[in-house]
């Protein structure tokens, strides 16, 4: 047996153990490239899912409901200085039809999507006390749980939120490298953003993290992120390709393999045995799911019904108007891969026993706006 590969069975055999691992380690799987390695890390990835969720996927619907913001981001086409990009506002009748389509069709979960939109979180109190109500009203319609993705808003818009029903806070670091942060996220304080994760998890709300590749990250710093997520414990562990796109400072940026996604999908799921982590249908649309589950995804995120007038994040319209993005078209793949949708109620059971574990372990961390505390 080489050394290279009975440092793979070594590492994987220590992860079936519950060993955790070290970052150079998590930077080493990061690095495995050769088909017979990814295909061992991606066999044991749905063993580690199976052992946790069994053959279950969940699914989430996706309502991109504001596309202002007031964030300049290079890798994204809706920053602020992107004036050639036709936005939206959807009103609170037309985010209500599209979240019961979607649960009536059966997702599990109403994802509402934001920019930083500067006339809702930087808006008046009236501006402010509407969203909300928009977002409650979609809580108490559909009886699903909501996620919200803001950005970066103060502690008491988190509180707001939560008093409004909100399950989930998603807030996206993209990289845990300061450095590459700041030429990502130009002028957004890092602690200050990941601050908001701890004040949202300290507020009783489910937290997503999640983390770009192909934008100039090295396998430690894909490695560090990881490690981030693992001690904080993250509830959601999302990792995407960067997509260039017109209109943006990285428009030339070279498109990355897939397999960098798809091996981050499968080492997140080796660290993080427990956490929901996404196949999202906004990178490469219904022909890349399968290979999104094989890594060890068990959630399908990006669901958009086709005639709503919504888009994409990566890719604005890709197999939305084909309705390539409904549960019409995903199921079949899921059951290709081996695997069933969730029976409905089984994810708010997941959602509840995810809080009452958090509950139990004191895993609140109380962070002050801009200072971030590490849990113990």
């Amino acid at each position: 047996m080489s050394a290279h590969i009975d440092r793979l069975t070594t590492l994987l055999t220590a992860i079936e153990q519950g060993i955790t691992l070290e970052k150079p380690d998590i930077a080493w799987l990061l690095e495995q490239r050769d088909p017979e390695d990814t295909d061992r890390l991606f066999a044991a990835a749905r063993a580690v899912r199976q052992r946790y969720f069994g053959n279950q996927v969940f699914f989430y619907g996706f309502l991109y409901f504001s596309t202002h913001c007031r964030n300049n981001c290079r890798f994204c086409r809706y920053r602020q200085a992107n004036t050639s990009l036709k936005r939206y506002r959807k009103t609170r009748e037309q985010v209500l039809s599209a979240a019961m389509e979607m649960a009536a069709a059966g997702v599990h979960l109403i994802d509402l999507t934001m920019g930083e939109d500067p006339d809702i979180v930087g808006g008046t109190q009236s501006q402010i006390q509407e969203w909300l109500e928009m977002i409650r009203s979609v809580g108490q319609h559909t009886h699903l749980p909501v996620m919200i993705s803001p950005g970066t808003v103060s502690s008491d818009v988190l509180a707001d939120l939560g008093r409004a029903g909100v399950t989930w806070y998603a807030c996206y670091q993209e990289t845990h490298n300061e450095q590459l942060y700041d030429t990502l996220r130009p002028g957004q304080d890092y602690h200050y953003r990941l601050s908001a994760k701890y004040r949202a998890r300290d507020l009783g709300l489910l937290v997503e993290e999640g983390i770009l590749t192909g934008v100039g990250e090295t396998a430690a710093d894909l490695a560090d992120s990881i490690a981030f997520m693992k001690r904080f414990a993250v509830d959601q562990a999302r990792v995407m390709r960067f997509v260039p796109q017109t209109g943006i400072p990285m428009a030339r940026t070279a498109t990355t393999e897939r397999g960098n996604e798809l091996v981050t999908i499968a080492v997140m799921r080796l660290v993080m045995p427990d956490v929901l982590i996404p196949a999202s249908l906004d990178v490469d649309g219904l022909a890349g799911l399968a290979e999104r589950l094989d890594a060890g995804a068990n959630v399908v995120t990006s669901i958009v019904p086709p005639l709503a007038g919504l888009a994409g994040v990566a890719n604005p319209v890709l197999d939305i108007a084909e309705a390539g993005r409904t549960l019409a078209k995903v199921v079949p793949v899921l059951h290709r891969c081996g695997l069933v949708p969730a029976a409905a109620g089984d994810y708010q059971a997941w959602v509840t026993h995810r809080q009452a574990m958090h509950r139990r372990s004191g895993l609140f961390c109380h962070a002050p706006a801009g200072k971030v505390v590490p849990c113990a």
